[in-house]
């Protein structure tokens, strides 16, 4: 804000490791989201429209803990609106005007006619929300390998120095953040790692 015409800024970045829309082309595509954890996976939801075709069938699921928290109002209105997708949303505790499904976001991964074979899943939001919809996937028969999360740690300095952002052996600002459930699944069972 101190900055002025003519004076230079810096800005690092783009580091880590992106989602994997492209791997889930010729099978489903399945985004589970919760909280802001819909940010980082919007640009991979419109990857994916942007190239409709290349996928059998396409999910976005997203939950937050009241109606008043959904990000996106507008673009989750007309996603749910598209006959050629499906999106559903979820929140903790309804108000009194709120319409929708109520509950935990892994209640709706539960309930999707899911081909666990044909699936990859891309998912990002609170930790204890990517444990337990990773868990709903795997014990649908969805493989770990077929599992994407966004593992966040808080970055430093972005290049693999300062160990900030290390969860067991990985660097997630190098490694990750954007990681499959097969590499993350050892270090995410270790409390306050």
């Amino acid at each position: 804000t101190r900055l002025g015409p003519g004076d230079e800024l810096g800005v690092r970045g783009p580091y880590g490791t992106a989602w994997p829309v492209a791997a889930a082309e010729g099978g489903d595509l399945l985004v589970v989201a919760g909280g802001i954890g819909l940010a980082p996976l919007r640009p991979a939801v419109y990857r994916a429209l942007a190239r409709r075709a290349h996928f059998r069938r396409l999910w976005v699921v997203y939950g937050a803990r009241t109606p008043s928290d959904l990000l996106y109002r507008d673009e989750l209105a007309v996603w749910s609106a598209r006959d050629d997708m499906e999106c559903d949303v979820i929140v903790d505790r309804g108000d009194p005007d709120w319409n929708g499904h109520t509950g935990v976001v892994t209640k709706l991964v539960d309930e999707l006619p899911l081909d666990p074979e044909r699936t990859l899943a891309m998912l990002c939001g609170p930790e204890i929300m990517l444990r337990f919809a990773a868990r709903s996937l795997l014990g649908r028969g969805v493989p770990a390998s077929g599992i994407y999360l966004s593992a966040e740690r808080n970055m430093k300095c972005g290049v693999g120095l300062c160990g900030h952002c290390q969860l067991g052996p990985l660097l997630l600002c190098k490694d990750g953040p954007v990681l499959s459930y097969a590499r993350l699944a050892p270090w995410m069972s270790v409390r306050e790692l």
